[in-house]
């Protein structure tokens, strides 16, 4: 006969047991687990010197940690009541004036003999709740390619450049004429 214990070690994981829907808050007042990568996972890079890379070290913590974010700050709130007839009667109103707009475009395309306007693609759920706009990336955008330098050694590079483009200015170490093409 086991132990009601026994019994528990062994019908459960200890992984499953640990994955109750009570979360512990983190350090900081962290509200879940912390879900950070450790050095092996890290992508991020920074410039060690030498020509060498090395993971970037700090994370810097969020300012809002421990605050709940209210729905109302990311999603557009209905303004009138659920199922009111003024919604009612306002969509309606709004769905047959398109009905309508696109009959008329019909009946135009077959006068002149055109084919028939192509139907806009409607908008989904979330799109029409979130309210962020969404930043446009260029398609010539391309990301610089990290030197492996840190910055007083790119810096003492830019300043050799310099010292030599002087030089040949003032005519020091060779004449401008053995430098040019």
């Amino acid at each position: 006969m086991k132990t009601f214990s026994q019994f528990m070690t062994e019908a459960y994981d200890s992984d499953v047991m640990s994955r109750s829907q009570i979360k512990k808050t983190g350090e900081g007042g962290r509200v879940g687990a912390d879900r950070r990568k450790s050095e092996p996972e890290k992508r991020r890079m920074k410039s060690a010197g030498g020509g060498k890379m090395v993971p970037a070290k700090s994370y810097k913590d969020r300012k809002d940690i421990g605050q709940q974010k209210q729905a109302s700050t990311r999603v557009q709130q209905p303004e009138k009541a659920r199922g009111s007839a003024e919604v009612k009667q306002s969509y309606a109103d709004k769905v047959k004036a398109e009905r309508k707009k696109a009959a008329q475009a019909r009946a135009a395309a077959k006068k002149t003999g055109s084919s028939t306007p192509e139907k806009k693609p409607t908008p989904t759920a979330s799109q029409l709740l979130t309210k962020k706009s969404e930043k446009k990336v260029s398609p010539d955008y391309k990301p610089k390619k990290a030197s492996g330098l840190n910055r007083t050694e790119r810096q003492k590079l830019q300043r050799t450049g310099d010292r030599l483009i002087k030089d040949i200015r003032q005519g020091k170490n060779k004449p401008a004429s053995e430098y040019q093409k």
